[in-house]
C-alpha cells in the first residue's frame, strides 16, 4: 500500500527540481496572478512526475480523494494539474461517490484550465458510466449561480462527438444562455461549434432560432464558416 504522505512528498521533491522561477513569472501573469507556479512547463512535468503515475506507485483508490484535496490545497498550480491527471488515471475504477471529488475540484481554486479539463475527461466520464446520476447533478450546477458547475454542464460532453444528447445540450444552453459571464458564454459557443462537426445543419438552425450572445454566436459557428 502506497502511504499518501510519502506519495505527496515524493511529487514535492520532483516538481521543485524542476523549477524555474523566471518562467514562473510568465505563467503567473498568464493565469492573471490567481495563483504560483513552479514554473515548470507540462511536457517537463509529466517527465518529473511519470514515476508516480505508474500503477504500483498511484496511492490506492480509496485515498485518491485525501491525495487530491492535499494537491489541491498546495499552492503551486502544478499540483493541481498533476491531481487531476492522477483521477484521470483511475477512470476504470469510478465509483458513484466520485462526482463529489469533481465538484470539490471544480469549485475551489476554480478557472478554465482545470474545469475545462475536469469537465470533459472527467465528468464525462462518469456521466458515461452512470448515466442515471446526470438529472440530480446537471440540475443543481444549472441552478447553482456558480459559473463553474454551470460551465462544467455545458462542456462534460465535448468529447461525445456523435453520442451527445443534443436536445439536452440545448436545454442546458437555454438556461443558461441569458447569464452575462464570459466564461458561460464562450462555453456555449464551444460546446455548440464542437457539435457542429457532427451536424452543421443542427446548429446553424439552432442559433438562428435563438437569441444568443454575438460571443456565443461567433463561437458557435466557426467551424461551420470556416468550411465554407
Amino acid at each position: 500500500m502506497v502511504q499518501y504522505n510519502d506519495y505527496i512528498k515524493g511529487i514535492k521533491n520532483a516538481l521543485e527540481a524542476e523549477a524555474n522561477p523566471e518562467d514562473a513569472i510568465h505563467q503567473k501573469s498568464y493565469m492573471r496572478d490567481k495563483f504560483e507556479f513552479f514554473g515548470i512547463k507540462a511536457n517537463s512535468r509529466r517527465k518529473a512526475t511519470r514515476e508516480f503515475m505508474r500503477k504500483e506507485r498511484r496511492p490506492d483508490y480509496n485515498e485518491l480523494d485525501n491525495v487530491v484535496k492535499k494537491l489541491w490545497k498546495l499552492p503551486e498550480r502544478e499540483y493541481q494539474y498533476f491531481a487531476q491527471e492522477l483521477v484521470e488515471k483511475c477512470l476504470q475504477d469510478f465509483d458513484r461517490e466520485i462526482i463529489e471529488l469533481f465538484e470539490y475540484m471544480v469549485v475551489n481554486k476554480s478557472w478554465w484550465d482545470t474545469v475545462d479539463l475536469i469537465a470533459k475527461k472527467l465528468i464525462g466520464s462518469y456521466f458515461i458510466k452512470f448515466p442515471e446520476e446526470k438529472e440530480n447533478y446537471l440540475d443543481k450546477w444549472i441552478t447553482s449561480e456558480n459559473i463553474w458547475l454551470q460551465r462544467s454542464a455545458l462542456l462534460f460532453q465535448l468529447g461525445y462527438k456523435e453520442k451527445t444528447d443534443v436536445d439536452l445540450l440545448f436545454d442546458i444552453i437555454m438556461h443558461l444562455k441569458a447569464i452575462d459571464e464570459f466564461f458561460i458564454q464562450k462555453a456555449i459557443g464551444w460546446s455548440l461549434r464542437e457539435y457542429s462537426k457532427v451536424d452543421a445543419k443542427v446548429i446553424r438552425e439552432f442559433v438562428k432560432n435563438n437569441d444568443l450572445s454575438s460571443l456565443a454566436t461567433r463561437e458557435a459557428l466557426k467551424s461551420i464558416k470556416n468550411k465554407q
